[in-house]
């Protein structure tokens, strides 16, 4: 929140407007990643309703990319509501969202959930902690891949690459574009070693939920730096296309 103020501030935008934007985006952020979350596990809490809003729910975390989708969603409103300069706004927010995304996958590891899958390799990780298979269904006295220490060295990584960048645009909505760009495709490829819980399917299990929104998101990206960089440009009357 402090590095997405003090952008903001550098843009011209009001410190008050920012603090209260990035309030409103994490709590927003946090009640989409759990519906995103009960949604995908909806067979389970449709035959068992009351589970929504119990204790073991609300400790169980949720889905990135519902938070992203729930953060975006009130940012549009907020920034429409006043009057803030939207593209600016987003690029002031992208590396502090980038960097406070690290922390929390670190908080994953310690938690024991967002596990990846099986594996022989040297770094994979053996959990033993009961808690973690009663709160997130962690396999115990297995090595796992340590996802959540791979997205969080990613998205740690992304926050350099964004304040570099951030220094250096050239146009509003720049330093964004990046983010979903380089977010999506660091997602898309994680989920193939992800093996918990949650992130639904689509296309008959081609690929996980979390797949096709991270397309989406490298999609958004693209199309905002390619419109925003002026590749397409008005063509001048009687000019030959």
């Amino acid at each position: 929140m402090w590095i997405s103020v003090r952008n903001s501030t550098k843009q011209g935008i009001d410190a008050d407007d920012a603090w209260n934007f990035g309030v409103l985006v994490v709590l927003c952020g946090i009640i989409g990643a759990k519906i995103l979350y009960i949604v995908n596990d909806w067979s389970y809490y449709a035959s068992h309703p009351s589970e929504i809003f119990s204790w073991g729910t609300m400790q169980a975390g949720g889905v990135f990319s519902g938070g992203l989708i729930g953060a975006l969603a009130a940012a549009v409103w907020y920034i429409r509501k006043h009057r803030m300069p939207a593209l600016a706004t987003c690029d002031a927010f992208a590396p502090g969202l980038a960097l406070g995304h690290a922390i929390g996958r670190v908080g994953c590891f310690a938690a024991g959930c967002c596990y990846g899958k099986p594996t022989q390799h040297f770094w994979g990780v053996t959990f033993t902690n009961p808690v973690a298979n009663l709160n997130s269904s962690t396999p115990l006295g297995v090595p796992l891949e340590p996802t959540q220490l791979f997205e969080a060295a990613v998205e740690l990584a992304n926050f350099f690459v964004l304040m570099w960048i951030f220094k250096r645009k050239k146009f509003d909505g720049q330093v964004f574009a990046a983010y979903l760009v380089l977010y999506g495709v660091a997602r898309y490829f994680l989920e193939f070693i992800r093996d918990d819980p949650g992130r639904g399917s689509v296309f008959g299990g081609i690929m996980t939920g979390t797949q096709l929104i991270s397309i989406c998101l490298v999609i958004t990206g693209g199309l905002i730096w390619w419109l925003r960089s002026g590749v397409i440009r008005p063509v001048p009357a009687g000019a030959v296309r």
